[in-house]
């Protein structure tokens, strides 16, 4: 039996002949860990360009949004977990070859369509069919996006940065604490951050404010204080929070919080926008 190491995020699972990755998604088979969700679809809408959420990038246009299942943290306050915790494609999933889906988003073009976004649960744990799909949607002309935890190693980072014309990266939070929460690590998402800026691809941050847990003005003030240092022109983000999967005892962020925490990050920030209020 050969064992093989998955090569796309900081997990680095160690895997034997058949087994699955901590994502759900990556599979050895024959001795190399491949994209066992390669093509699978369990999410595609034609969803307007701010849901993703982007509002510098093409505001007012919509883009074909796709999702596969498989995540590679294990955020308790998911709010895709039907799919992000799912460790295979399960009923009503569709295959979608790369062509068939850059096809498809060239025939909605006349509906306002701008390209294609990797979103709904962890895109980039499908490294190879993001990659693929990518290029030829880039080659059609067309924009491509990826909402993405961030959790990613750097060498398949670099290799789809080219590929992508914008993406919206997840800061869960700003402490190593939280990250260990949520099995990520804080200083491999900013690095993601500022390759990506660095990258010239559009750059949008988010990050889901939760009771408790990552709400502090200081906290605030560091997480965009750092940002700032990337880029004070980095749209970002603060979401609110409503009860999910593993947090569903827990009441909504409180709207005044939102606001309060947006207005501490516009001390560093020059685009800060509160969503879910």
């Amino acid at each position: 039996m050969s064992e093989a190491v998955c090569e796309i995020c900081p997990h680095s699972c160690r895997l034997e002949e058949g087994g699955t990755g901590l994502c759900g998604a990556r599979v050895n088979r024959n001795g190399t860990v491949v994209c066992g969700s390669y093509g699978w679809l369990t999410s595609i809408a034609l969803d307007p360009i701010e849901k993703k959420p982007l509002r510098r990038f093409h505001p007012g246009s919509k883009i074909l949004s796709v999702g596969s299942y498989g995540c590679n943290l294990r955020c308790p306050f998911c709010q895709n977990y039907e799919i992000s915790m799912a460790r295979d494609k399960g009923a009503g999933a569709v295959y979608a070859a790369p062509s068939t889906l850059a096809e498809k988003a060239a025939e909605l073009r006349p509906a306002g369509n701008i390209g294609l976004a990797f979103t709904y649960n962890e895109p980039l744990i499908s490294f190879e069919y993001v990659r693929d799909c990518a290029g030829r949607v880039r080659a059609n002309g067309m924009e491509t996006v990826a909402v993405t935890n961030g959790f990613i190693r750097e060498k398949p980072l670099r290799e789809l940065l080219p590929l992508l014309s914008a993406v919206n990266i997840d800061l869960k939070g700003f402490t190593t604490e939280f990250y260990r929460k949520i099995g990520g690590n804080l200083d491999d998402v900013k690095r993601t951050i500022a390759l990506a800026s660095e990258a010239g691809c559009h750059v949008e941050v988010t990050t889901l404010v939760i009771p408790g847990e990552n709400d502090s003005p200081e906290e605030m003030d560091r997480l965009s204080s750092w940002l700032a240092e990337v880029s004070p022109e980095i749209p970002f983000h603060v979401t609110r929070f409503f009860p999910r999967y593993r947090m569903a005892d827990r009441p909504p962020t409180p709207v005044a919080a939102v606001y309060t925490l947006a207005e501490l990050a516009r001390k560093h920030l020059r685009y800060v926008y509160e969503g879910n209020c």
